[in-house]
C-alpha cells in the first residue's frame, strides 16, 4: 500500500482565509476523527476530556469546563481523548486514537510503555555537540513514521557551533521527507521557526535524549521559564533528568506541547513499516535483489551491495538498517508470543470459571 507522504510535509495556511473562533474542544486538539466517534446525545451524558497528565494513581483531565482528577484507566495515556463518566470514572472509555507512540519497556519482561497519544508532530530533538547521533535519529524518525505522526529535526545549540551546516547536512541525509531546523532554543527562534507545525489545536511533542533542550523549547513555546532545566556535563555533553513525567502543556492562543523525560534507550516494536520508510532507498533496492531471502551479505545478484559498491549507499547505514529490522522483528516476535500465552490463559481461566457457574447450577 502506497502512503501518503504529504502529511510529513509542513502545512500551509490558505491564503486569505479568515480563521473562525476555535471551541474549547478545539483549541484542546479535538479533531473530526473523534467527534466521529460518539453521538450528540452521548456528549452531554459523557462529555470528551483530554488526559494532561498521568500520576501513579490519579488522572488528570481537561476539558469544555472540565478540569478534574480522576482514577487511572487502563491503557490509556498522556493525550487519550475519554468520554468522561462522572458516576463510574473507572468506565470512562478511551478514544479510538489517530496516533500512537510507544515502545518497548525497558527491562526483561518484554511489555509495550505507551508514550503519548494523538500527536500531530513529533520534533526530535538533538544538539550540535556530542550527543548529535545518526543512529538514535533514525529510530525517532521510524517511531514517527510507524504512528503516521508527522517528524520534525530540531538541532540545538547551533548558535555555539560554527560547523552548524554539517549537523543538519548529515541530518538531512537521513530521510528527505524530514525536515530539518537549526535553533538556538533560547530566545525567539523556536517561536518564529517552529510556527508553521505550532497552530492552534495541534498537539506536537519534543522527543529526545536528557539535556538537548527539550525543556528549554517548551518553555520558549509558552513565553515563560516554568519548567525547570539544567546545563549537561562538560565531559560528555549528556544531561540529566529534568522533566520527569510526561504532560501537555497548553500554549495561549496555540498548540499543546508535550513535554518529555529524555529516554535512554529507544526499543522499537511493531514499527517494521516504519524501518522501512526512513530506510526506503535500502528498502525498494533489496526489492530488486535476485533472491528474496537475501540478506545483502555476499550473495549473488544482490541490488544492494551492487549500490555499495558502486559508491551510492554507505555499508554504515546497511548495517544500522538491518541491525534495526533484526531488533524490532525479534521484540515484535517477543510480543506477540506473550500476547499469545495472555490470550490462552484468559481463555483457560474462562473454561474454568464457567465449569464452576455449570457445577453450581447443577446443584
Amino acid at each position: 500500500m502506497t502512503r501518503d507522504y504529504s502529511a510529513f510535509l509542513p502545512p500551509k495556511i490558505k491564503a486569505g482565509g479568515s480563521a473562525r473562533q476555535s471551541s474549547p474542544l478545539e483549541t484542546l486538539g479535538w479533531q473530526s476523527c473523534f467527534a466521529g466517534q460518539i453521538s450528540v446525545d452521548a456528549l452531554a451524558e459523557t462529555p470528551p476530556v483530554r488526559i494532561v497528565e498521568v500520576h501513579r494513581n490519579t488522572v488528570h483531565v481537561i476539558g469544555d469546563g472540565v478540569d478534574e482528577t480522576i482514577p487511572p484507566l487502563a491503557d490509556a495515556t498522556v493525550g487519550d481523548w475519554v468520554l468522561l463518566d462522572r458516576g463510574h470514572p473507572r468506565s470512562s472509555r478511551v478514544l479510538e486514537r489517530k496516533s500512537l507512540v510507544k515502545r518497548r519497556a525497558p527491562g526483561t519482561d518484554r511489555q509495550v510503555q505507551l508514550i503519548a497519544a494523538n500527536i500531530d508532530t513529533v520534533f526530535i530533538v538533538s544538539s550540535c555537540n556530542q550527543d548529535f547521533n545518526v543512529a538514535r535519529l533514525e529510530r525517532y524518525i521510524a517511531l514517527a513514521f510507524e504512528a503516521d505522526i508527522t517528524p520534525v529535526i530540531v538541532l540545538t545549540k547551533a548558535d555555539l557551533f560554527s560547523d552548524v551546516q554539517n549537523y543538519v547536512d548529515t541530518a538531512r541525509a537521513i530521510s528527505e521527507l524530514v525536515a530539518v531546523v537549526a535553533l538556538d532554543a533560547r530566545g525567539d527562534e523556536p517561536r518564529d521557526k517552529l510556527k508553521d507545525w505550532c497552530r492552534q489545536g495541534q498537539t506536537v511533542a519534543f522527543l529526545g535524549s536528557s539535556g538537548v533542550g527539550k525543556s528549554t523549547l517548551t518553555n520558549a513555546l509558552l513565553g515563560t521559564q516554568s519548567i525547570e532545566t539544567q546545563p549537561i556535563r562538560d565531559d560528555d555533553a549528556k544531561g540529566r533528568h529534568t522533566t520527569t513525567r510526561r504532560q501537555l502543556h497548553l500554549v495561549p492562543g496555540g498548540c499543546l506541547i508535550l513535554d518529555t523525560p529524555g529516554m535512554r534507550e529507544l526499543k522499537l516494536t511493531d514499527a517494521a513499516a516504519g524501518i522501512d520508510d526512513v530506510f526506503a532507498d535500502l528498502h525498494d533496492l533489496s526489492a530488486q535483489c535476485r533472491f528474496k531471502d537475501c540478506q545483502h551479505l555476499s550473495e549473488p545478484g544482490c541490488a544492494v551491495r551492487g549500490a555499495i559498491e558502486r559508491g551510492e549507499i554507505e555499508e554504515a547505514r546497511l548495517g544500522r538498517w538491518r541491525k534495526l529490522r533484526a531488533e524490532e522483528a525479534f521484540n515484535s516476535a517477543s510480543l506477540a508470543e506473550r500476547r499469545s500465552r495472555d490470550k490462552a490463559f484468559g481463555k483457560m481461566v474462562r473454561q474454568v470459571k464457567k465449569a464452576k457457574d455449570q457445577k453450581g447450577r447443577a446443584r
